[in-house]
């Protein structure tokens, strides 16, 4: 078995997981193969004794049983953009914060590699949002799991967004940017700007403004089979689009739209966790904090 490993980097203190890590590959007689820049950050401080590979790219996946993302959410939403359109299930274990998609804890490790070795963990298929646009963006990376958002530069005054739903006119949103959020991402940017939270398998978009000029304006549940398309009208010459963590600069003239992206990501869940359980845990959900 070959799984690939992927971070950002982790802190020094954090290099002990990694070690455990890499010890539970040994016992298993699993071949890492370790994204290159995170290698070369942690080299020196760990010894592998078993052999190895390294990545740079996502062809370099073709022959990868799992990746792991070591970080939080945005260091697993890192690792998406590596995985594409392959099919190789992602298993998060959270060195961030709060950790909605990494939502397996760096002291489970072991039980999580057993799960894999064993094949008894569930699959999450989630969908993503597509981007189509006439000018290029994004390096051809044109897909996100969380969200695709519109937003004015830096200081720059609110801006319009034309919005049409399949070719029919839908709204114009008079605010600092408009976020479609995937059911997943429904618990990330839009979240907190008030949007509501919808199930993984809801095969829904969601549409929430961000600080709309109007206060009648309420973010929008959509099904997903929809093409949401944009015109754009501002007092600057540009302005930002994102695809989850990832951002460009666009100018006025350019014509959007957002789709289902065609292929899923899989994500690993351990048996015992359900998103229920998630919400519960990471938005203290039945917690009463009074006494």
């Amino acid at each position: 078995m070959r799984i690939a490993i992927y971070s950002r980097g982790l802190e020094s203190e954090q290099l002990e997981g990694l070690k455990v890590l890499l010890s539970e590959f040994s016992q298993y007689n699993i071949e890492p193969v370790i994204y290159q820049d995170f290698f070369n950050l942690f080299y020196s401080s760990i010894k592998i004794n078993h052999k190895y590979s390294t990545f740079n790219c996502s062809t370099d996946l073709d022959e990868i049983d799992f990746i792991i993302s070591l970080g939080g959410d945005g260091t697993l939403l890192d690792a998406v953009t590596f995985v594409g359109n392959r099919g190789i299930p992602i298993l998060g274990i959270n060195y961030g914060r709060l950790g909605f998609l990494a939502s397996i804890g760096r002291d489970e490790i072991h039980s999580a590699l057993e799960a894999l070795v064993k094949r008894t963990f569930m699959i999450d298929k989630r969908s993503l949002v597509h981007l189509d646009a006439n000018m290029p963006l994004f390096k051809g990376l044109n897909f996100g799991l969380n969200e695709f958002t519109i937003h004015k530069k830096d200081t720059s005054p609110m801006i319009k967004i034309h919005t049409y739903l399949n070719g029919e006119f839908l709204n114009t949103y008079w605010a600092d940017g408009l976020i479609v959020a995937t059911p997943t991402g429904s618990t990330g940017y839009s979240l907190s700007c008030n949007g509501p939270v919808v199930f993984p398998d809801s095969a829904s978009f969601v549409i929430t403004p961000v600080s709309p000029h109007n206060l009648n304006i309420r973010p929008l549940v959509i099904p997903d089979d929809s093409i949401i398309s944009f015109e754009i009208e501002g007092r600057t010459d540009g302005f930002l689009c994102t695809l989850d963590s990832r951002r460009e600069i666009a100018s006025k003239e350019v014509l959007l739209a957002i789709r289902k992206e065609v292929f899923n990501i899989n994500l690993v869940r351990l048996n015992e966790k359900n998103f229920l359980q998630t919400l519960r845990n990471k938005l203290s959900w039945g917690l009463d904090k009074r006494n």
